[in-house]
């Protein structure tokens, strides 16, 4: 692994970023500063603390911090994604498969904390 770029879990992150930045664009304009902020904020720190944890990978509890936080992030922005859902329902396109995404790069990266745990040389 030469890069943060060549983790799996940073790629599917980014790309979601940026459907869900997007996304909260299509909120009402009273929501763009409440809970599409909070969306657009919670989504970029899934990517931004797998950077940030990428660049502490000598220190591994640093990079084990890190990724938790990722981590807790993206089932952070499940929530925002739910409370959209059900308030606004015709601003997300493909719920379903929007939410699924999501939690399918939060069991990635759960996977990869735990990869770091027991395989991690420093």
């Amino acid at each position: 692994m030469g890069s943060y770029k060549d983790l799996e879990i940073y790629k599917l992150g980014l790309e979601l970023f940026y459907l869900s930045h997007c996304t909260s664009l299509k909120l009402p304009k009273y929501e763009m500063f409440e809970l599409g902020s909070q969306l657009r904020r919670s989504s970029d720190s899934v990517t931004t603390n797998i950077v940030e944890g990428y660049g502490r990978k000598r220190y591994k509890a640093d990079f084990i911090k890190f990724l938790t936080y990722s981590w807790s992030s993206c089932l952070e922005t499940v929530f925002h994604i739910e409370k959209i859902n059900t308030l606004y329902p015709n601003v997300i396109d493909n719920k379903d498969e929007f939410t699924n995404k999501y939690n399918e790069l939060s069991s990635k990266i759960y996977n990869f904390i735990k990869y770091v745990e027991e395989n991690w040389k420093t």
